[in-house]
């Protein structure tokens, strides 16, 4: 079970990956290798899953990004095992989420231009006959959230505000 050092700690990396061990457990009120151990933990438990580079979009080429919805033509293991399988060798693509409702999944992409998304999205989506639909979406702006939203039922665990 986390504690609110647990998530204090969280919080600063969610912010700032690259935050120095002293800086977690000064901000935190911990000894440094406190700080440490706690973080071994949080990975070994996988609650901490990775860290990842954001990196300048127009800097290595991609001029243009969307979400295509898609939706699969029947619902079955294998297909969309299948699909999930299609999706990670992509290189377009940049994340996806498997979804409940009238799509089946949101595929975020990353292209080169108009040109790159009409025959990408013709390619990889329209041409397999596991996709019944697709809905494309053009993204003006990306933000990502760096605060963490916690629900665990301790009062002094909650989100700020």
């Amino acid at each position: 079970m986390l504690d609110r050092i647990d998530v204090a700690l969280l919080r600063m990396l969610r912010k700032n990956a690259r935050l120095p061990n002293k800086t977690l457990a000064e901000k935190t009120g911990v000894a440094p290798s406190t700080a440490l151990e706690r973080i071994r933990r949080l990975h070994e438990s996988r609650t901490i899953q990775g860290y990842h580079a954001e990196v300048a979009p127009a800097a290595i080429g991609i001029g243009l990004q969307a979400m295509v919805a898609v939706r699969l033509a029947r619902h079955s293991r294998p297909m969309v095992d299948g699909f999930l399988d299609h999706l990670q060798g992509l290189r377009e693509v940049l994340a996806f989420y498997h979804l409940a409702g009238a799509d089946d999944f949101l595929v975020h992409v990353g292209v080169r231009d108009s040109a790159h998304l009409r025959e990408f999205a013709l390619t990889a989506f329209t041409e397999r006959e596991e996709v019944a639909h697709i809905q494309t979406h053009l993204i003006f702006d990306f933000h990502r959230n760096t605060e963490l939203p916690v629900y665990l039922q301790s009062p002094d665990l909650q989100s700020p505000g």
